[in-house]
């Protein structure tokens, strides 16, 4: 697991803007329909009975146990060292059994029927950002090894409790 990357996503950040569907479609020359990233949105009650919304971008986890893998039947999908799942275009049949066993909605299809789906910019450097990441504008997409972007995670939940702790102690809250 330590050579892993994985994306983080930060729903508190998100704004909604789609920039990462757009690069994303970019960066990987995409065709009009299939999307390897989308932002989803949904409504979310609040405790004090308003409607708020929140938005996640939604694409291939790369699962470490990915679902999709055994559910190929023609061995299309496979997973690198890396953990990186990728889908070898040449074997793909169209089948649409990864797309039941995925429990993201992550595969999509193209125009020619095929599976495509998001390689976590597998053809970057493994050190640089993938393209949602380097286009969000609110930095509400990071990708890292699992345990560096615990660690932030763990900062940042550090920083906006101690926040709170002041802002109480103060009366600014």
């Amino acid at each position: 697991m330590e050579g892993t990357r994985v994306l983080y996503f930060d729903m508190e950040r998100c704004v909604g803007c789609h920039a990462c569907e757009t690069a994303c479609k970019i960066e990987n020359n995409i065709s009009i329909g299939p999307k390897w990233i989308e932002v989803v949105q949904h409504d979310v009650l609040k405790d004090d009975g308003t409607w708020t919304m929140k938005f996640m971008p939604m694409n291939c986890r790369h699962c470490a146990k990915a679902p999709c893998i055994p559910a190929c039947p023609t061995g299309a999908i496979e997973q690198g060292a890396d953990r990186v799942v990728l889908v070898n275009s040449r074997l793909c049949i169209g089948c649409a059994e990864c797309l039941q066993a995925c429990p993201f909605g992550a595969p999509q299809f193209g125009p020619g029927g095929l599976m495509e789906k998001c390689t976590l910019c597998a053809h970057r450097d493994p050190e640089a950002p993938t393209a949602c990441e380097q286009f969000c504008p609110v930095g509400a997409i990071r990708s890292g090894r699992p345990q560096e972007l615990s660690s932030q995670k763990r900062k940042q939940c550090l920083f906006i409790a101690a926040a709170g702790v002041t802002a109480r102690s103060t009366g600014e809250a």
